[in-house]
């Protein structure tokens, strides 16, 4: 039997394709594959969260009818009779994204949510007990398929969805927000907080233009920014809501910074004279290496002359060997039992 090009939770939605045929559908939450773009329906409008996801759709034949941003705008919902929704790796997110969702979707509109089982999907039932009788139509593949009628319409306001803590570094008192699914929501977390102190022991290297990629809430921007005067910041992220996170970070600080979507390289072109990064390295519940390995082999592109890659990994991840291999000086400035901090020029 053919291996499918799909996900577990696409293939189990492909069985269903008959009910979807005649109906004009809205797909949004954590897409992982192709399947919005060959999915058989008579109207597919597709919501991406996630910059790279939207950067796959692009050449696809419902290019046009994709949408990168935090959430779409009413008039994306205009014509729409049915939502498929791709429950993401966080309960938190889930909510956030179905909160404004379905504070859009017209009423009587068909819902379905598909998710793998071990990224807890089967919450979907408590969660949105008030909403609509939702019932498990599906099980297959490892994943559950829910489904209800929207029998009335959630209540969706940003503003209530924005978490904040502070941060005294230095003398400088600093104001951290961010919203549902972006990494550190809660606290500085080590790994940043590593690299940050390596940094200001190489305080001759944090100058001009500075790079943050992967920037989630951003940290570790507004805190050089604090401590550092008339730098250029440029923050990118893949994630609608960090990229969000990090303007408004940056706003409460008082700090200006260039905050774009990008991943990784795909949308920058200048150079500079440092890029830092904390870079995930799980894509949803699964380890993955492919953005840090283009981050680190790429960098040189984007850096100055005697330009410096800064990043902290997770001891265990395999990137001496990787940075060894791009960089002609590589050191360690910094590590504890979970954590090393490479500085890499060329």
């Amino acid at each position: 039997m053919a291996t499918s090009i799909f996900t577990p939770a696409s293939q189990v939605l492909e069985r269903h394709q008959s009910f979807f045929e005649d109906k004009n559908i809205l797909i949004a939450g954590d897409i992982q594959d192709n399947y919005p773009a060959v999915i058989a329906a008579n109207l597919v409008k597709i919501h991406c969260s996630q910059y790279h996801t939207f950067l796959n759709f692009k050449h696809s034949k419902r290019a046009d009818s994709t949408n990168f941003s935090l959430y779409p705008d009413e008039s994306f919902y205009t014509d729409i009779n049915t939502l498929i929704y791709y429950w993401p790796k966080t309960k938190s997110e889930a909510q956030f994204q179905l909160s404004f969702l379905l504070n859009n979707m017209p009423k009587e509109s068909d819902i379905f949510i598909i998710g793998e089982n071990r990224t807890g999907v089967k919450s979907v039932e408590g969660l949105l007990a008030d909403f609509g009788t939702i019932q498990k139509i599906d099980s297959a593949r490892r994943c559950g398929l829910y489904h209800f009628r929207a029998d009335s319409r959630l209540a969706f306001d940003l503003k209530e969805w924005w978490l904040s803590y502070h941060l005294t570094i230095g003398n400088q008192a600093i104001e951290i927000k961010s919203l549902p699914g972006v990494f550190s929501q809660k606290s500085l977390d080590a790994g940043s907080e590593l690299l940050l102190n390596a940094l200001m022991e190489q305080s001759d290297i944090i100058k001009g233009n500075v790079l943050d990629v992967g920037c989630g809430s951003g940290i570790l921007s507004t805190v050089i920014g604090k401590l550092y005067q008339d730098l250029n910041l440029t923050l990118t992220d893949v994630n609608s809501s960090a990229l969000e996170s990090s303007k408004a970070t940056l706003a409460s600080n008082h700090i200006a910074g260039n905050v774009i979507a990008s991943d990784v390289f795909s949308d920058i072109n200048d150079k500079y004279h440092l890029i830092i990064s904390n870079p995930p390295f799980h894509d949803g519940k699964e380890t993955s290496y492919t953005a840090v390995n283009k981050l680190i082999k790429e960098a040189k592109k984007y850096l100055k002359l005697n330009g410096y890659l800064c990043i902290v990994a997770n001891s265990f991840l395999p990137y001496q060997s990787i940075l060894d291999e791009t960089f002609k000086r590589v050191e360690v400035i910094a590590q504890t039992t979970k954590f090393k901090v490479y500085l890499a020029s060329h």
